[in-house]
């Protein structure tokens, strides 16, 4: 069956081989809690849907309009299992009981590196996405400019103690990087935000190296809160 848990999703677990992620747009924050209502009440009257499916998540974004769905697989062809026998069931209740959803689209990656203290004990009270695309595919690009954020945090004189952990997925289309980024509080990443700096590190030559590298196109922040929690029984 279904269980609901108040569990945050680890990024790093060993067995997700395909993490994917989502954006529905509801429109308002009553509409944000009804839809993930019915979302929960979809699956939970329903038997867990396939071993591959490790975890589901379910986020609202603090602009009171998206959400985040963060799915955890062992594999693309569990998803894809899924797909062709479980998914559309699900997607017609849901749109039943809160017409009118956007779905932006299913973004898929793969887990590239973490940083998390080995210490670290505090349950996160906001996530932030930070979704960075580049011109054109290619993955030796993703992983060398993940490769320049560490080397950025490593170097970084004086690190917001709001920050829990960062883990960064490429996707699997060789376009984009996600810092799936664990904080404290949407207040600590908002202070650390305002800081001089251009984002959440100091004016130095690491930052200056990540914030202005080769093909880099753009970047989005979004700040979200856990909202539900899915795992097999």
């Amino acid at each position: 069956m279904t269980r609901r848990t108040d569990e945050h999703p680890d990024p790093a677990r060993p067995e997700v081989g395909a993490p994917f992620f989502s954006t529905w747009r509801v429109g308002t924050p009553d509409r944000q809690r009804a839809t993930v209502e019915a979302i929960a009440a979809t699956w939970e009257k329903r038997p867990w849907p396939a071993e591959g499916l490790l975890g589901y998540y379910v986020h609202t974004g603090n602009d009171g309009s998206t959400l985040l769905h963060q799915s955890q697989w062992r594999s693309e062809q569990d998803y894809e299992a899924f797909v062709k026998v479980h998914r559309q069931e699900r997607v017609d209740e849901i749109d039943v009981a809160v017409p009118g959803i956007e779905r932006v689209g299913l973004d898929r990656y793969r887990r590239c590196r973490s940083a998390v203290r080995p210490s670290e004990t505090r349950v996160p009270g906001c996530l932030v996405i930070v979704e960075v695309e580049f011109e054109g595919a290619d993955p030796e690009r993703q992983r060398a400019w993940v490769d320049a954020v560490f080397e950025a945090l490593e170097s970084e004189p004086e690190p917001h103690p709001g920050g829990i952990s960062a883990h960064f997925h490429l996707s699997t289309d060789g376009t984009k990087v996600i810092n799936y980024a664990e904080w404290e509080s949407a207040e600590a990443h908002i202070e650390a935000m305002a800081a001089p700096g251009g984002g959440v590190g100091s004016r130095t030559p690491e930052w200056e190296r990540v914030q202005t590298y080769p093909g880099l196109k753009g970047a989005t922040v979004n700040r979200y809160s856990y909202a539900l929690g899915l795992v097999p029984a």
